[in-house]
């Protein structure tokens, strides 16, 4: 039998679970794979040079990348409706993607996925051209996001921990977007803090709360929640952690669709895509990408 061809895989070693492992991060991988019987040519990177590195691999027709959401976001805009496979390593902090595809959390068992060769297409999203896996949202969350980084950046905190003061402090400058919307239809206005799209339907049920039952059922998700004062949003988010949200209090918008338009008075706006902020032009033009991204899965 003919030796088989290395797979290469890319790592984001800045990634939350990579950046932990440090120098021992690439031997960790390589134990991995080398467990599963399967040859790999490992490449640790700057976060920054994941697409290129990708762009490069995927002519292969399989690319292993690890890292979180973010990272797999970057990667799979560049093999959107191609034939390359997405191998997933859960090397970031919340690993959202690889678990609702049944990818174990472990190294081992990760690469043990990816070694048996069971594949699946799922739906990819996008606003403005800019590729989502998870989800994309505008307001609170973005604000959060930069107040964290900046936390990180000057006082070398974790993200876990930035994360606290970050989301006080920008609760404490609450601001309500102006925005009009458009869901398969007429546009309609909207004020809200915080507008979630979900690349599929996301779920607020209790024992369930921000998971979903399908990777490829060709729809967005839509959540703007409704006006609140600091504390009433407080509130809002404990009852979303235990799923007992309340939609006609909670919630100026929800619904399901295929695309969506977003005007708001800016000419620009920020949006976080899977964790990673944008500023784009508006108006905004959301859309799902059905069964575009071919990946290893349980």
């Amino acid at each position: 039998m003919p030796a088989r061809k290395p797979l290469t895989v890319i790592v984001n070693k800045g990634g939350g679970a990579a950046s932990r492992a440090g120098d021992a991060l690439v031997d960790q991988v390589e134990a991995a794979f080398a467990a599963a019987d399967c040859p790999v040519t490992v490449a640790a990177v700057a976060g920054k040079d994941i697409a290129s590195c990708v762009e490069k691999a995927a002519k292969s027709g399989t690319v292993v990348v690890g890292g979180g959401d973010g990272t797999l976001g970057s990667a799979a805009a560049l093999l959107v409706d191609t034939k390359t496979t997405l191998g997933i390593l859960p090397l970031g902090t919340r690993n959202h993607l690889a678990r609702e595809l049944g990818i174990p959390m472990d190294l081992p068992g990760a690469a043990r996925i990816i070694a048996d060769g069971h594949k699946r297409r799922i739906d990819l999203s996008s606003v403005n051209d800019h590729i989502f896996v998870n989800n994309a949202s505008i307001g609170l969350y973005p604000a959060m996001v930069r107040a964290r980084e900046d936390l990180q950046e000057r006082h070398g905190l974790p993200k876990w921990i930035a994360n606290l003061p970050a989301g006080w402090h920008t609760l404490g400058t609450l601001r309500h977007h102006r925005l009009r919307v458009a869901m398969d239809g007429a546009p309609r206005p909207i004020r809200t803090p915080l507008l979630f799209v979900g690349n599929n339907v996301y779920s607020l049920d209790l024992g369930k709360v921000g998971q979903r039952d399908a990777l490829d059922d060709g729809k967005l998700s839509v959540f703007a929640v409704a006006p609140n004062s600091r504390a009433g949003l407080i509130g809002f988010g404990l009852r979303a952690m235990i799923g007992r949200t309340e939609p006609g209090r909670d919630f100026a918008t929800v619904g399901v669709c295929e695309t969506m338009t977003l005007s708001a008075r800016a000419n620009t706006i920020e949006v976080a895509t899977d964790g990673e902020i944008l500023r784009l032009k508006t108006p905004l033009t959301f859309k799902v990408l059905p069964r575009a991204l071919e990946v290893f899965a349980a």
